[in-house]
C-alpha cells in the first residue's frame, strides 16, 4: 500500500465505520489536487505533512470534541486503554477462577459453583477495567498538564511527534489474518479453566443425588490418581498452549510460523487427551455402579468417551486448517 492509501487509512480508522468511507473519497480527493502530475515520493510527503497528523485531522471531522484528554495526548491515551484493558481484565479472570476452583469444598454442585463463579467473574471484571481507565485517564491528565511544551502536535506511541516517514512502520493487516486481543484472551481463560478443573475434577464432576435437602455430592466421574499420574504431560499442554497465546500476542497475525507452531500444539493436545480418555481405569467405579443403577448397564459410557475423542479430533483439524488457510492470506498492495 502506498503512502496516500496508509495515511487515509491512518485518518479514517479514527472515525465512526458509517462515515469512513465519505471522508476517504474526500481526502483522497484534497491530497491529489495538491499533487503535481507524476508526483514523487518526496512531493507526496511534503502535501501529507501539509495535511497534518492523522489524529488532528480525524478529530476535525469527529462530532464530539475531545474535552477530557487534549488532541495532544489523546490518540496515546486512547491506544494505551486499548492495550492495558484486555490485560488486565484476562489476569483478573484467571485470577478469579483459579481461586473459585482451588477453593471449593466439594460440597456446592457444579450448577451453584459455575453460578457464582459467572458472578463473581463479572464483578471482577467492571472493577478491573473501572480500575484501569481511572487511574490511566488520571495519569495521562497529570502528564498533559505538567507538558511545558508549546506544541500541539499529538504524541504517539514512541513519545515523538508524527511525521509521514511514521507510515513506512505501519503495518497492514487484513481482518481475517489479524489475531484479535479478546481470540488470545479466549485461549489463556480457557487454558486455565481446563487445567484448574483437570486437577480438581474429583470435586467438580461427578454424580449428584438429591436427599431433599439439596443436592449431595456421591461419586467422583474420574479416579483423581490417574488424572494426577499424567501431571507430566498436562504441564506440557499448559506451557505448550500458553507459549502460543503469547506467541500470537507478539505476532497479532496468522503467519507461516504461528500456524505450524498451532498445529504441534494441537497434535500434542490432541494426542495426549486421547491417551487419557482411552485409559481403561479413568472412570471411578463408584461411577460406573451409579449410572449402571440408573441405565441398567454402562454399553453407552463407550460411546460418549468415542463421541467426544472424535468431537476433540475434528475441532483439532479444523483449527489446523483455519490457521493456515489465514496464514496464506496475502495483504492488498
Amino acid at each position: 500500500m502506498n503512502l496516500i492509501d496508509l495515511y487515509i487509512g491512518e485518518v479514517t480508522r479514527r472515525l465512526p465505520e458509517k462515515n469512513r468511507q465519505d471522508i476517504a473519497l474526500e481526502l483522497r480527493s484534497a491530497i491529489e489536487d495538491m499533487l503535481p502530475e507524476d508526483p514523487s515520493e518526496q512531493d507526496v510527503k511534503e502535501v501529507l505533512a501539509e495535511m497534518g497528523n492523522p489524529a488532528v485531522l480525524a478529530s476535525g471531522y469527529r462530532d464530539k470534541p475531545m474535552h477530557l484528554i487534549g488532541p495532544r495526548y489523546f490518540d496515546l491515551y486512547i491506544s494505551l486503554l486499548k492495550l492495558i484493558l484486555p490485560i488486565a481484565i484476562t489476569v483478573t479472570l484467571i485470577v478469579v477462577i483459579v481461586v473459585a476452583i482451588f477453593t471449593n469444598s466439594g460440597e456446592t454442585t457444579i450448577i451453584d459453583a459455575t453460578v457464582s463463579l459467572i458472578g463473581d467473574a463479572i464483578s471482577a471484571s467492571v472493577n478491573a477495567a473501572m480500575q484501569v481507565f481511572f487511574w490511566l485517564t488520571l495519569v495521562i491528565a497529570l502528564i498533559e498538564r505538567a507538558d511545558r511544551s508549546s506544541s500541539q502536535a499529538p504524541m504517539t506511541m514512541n513519545s515523538k511527534e508524527w511525521t509521514p516517514d511514521d507510515l513506512k512502520e505501519v503495518v497492514y493487516i487484513p481482518k481475517e489474518k489479524a489475531i484479535s486481543k479478546f481470540e488470545i484472551a479466549g485461549s489463556l481463560i480457557w487454558t486455565v479453566i481446563w487445567t484448574a478443573g483437570y486437577f480438581n475434577a474429583d470435586r467438580l464432576l461427578g454424580v449428584y443425588h438429591n436427599r431433599g435437602e439439596g443436592l449431595e455430592f456421591v461419586a467422583p466421574t474420574f479416579n483423581q490418581d490417574v488424572l494426577l499420574s499424567y501431571w507430566p504431560l498436562i504441564i506440557l499442554m499448559l506451557v505448550l498452549e500458553i507459549a502460543l497465546a503469547v506467541y500470537k500476542w507478539r505476532e497479532g497475525q496468522w503467519t507461516r510460523r504461528v500456524a505450524i507452531f498451532n498445529a504441534v500444539v494441537q497434535i500434542v493436545s490432541t494426542g495426549i487427551i486421547v491417551l487419557i480418555l482411552t485409559n481403561s481405569k479413568l472412570v471411578n467405579q463408584a461411577f460406573l455402579d451409579e449410572i449402571s443403577s440408573v441405565f441398567g448397564g454402562t454399553s453407552g459410557l463407550s460411546w460418549t468417551i468415542g463421541a467426544i475423542i472424535l468431537t476433540v479430533v475434528v475441532v483439532a483439524v479444523s483449527d489446523m486448517y483455519q490457521g493456515f488457510r489465514k496464514a496464506m492470506i496475502r495483504p492488498a498492495k
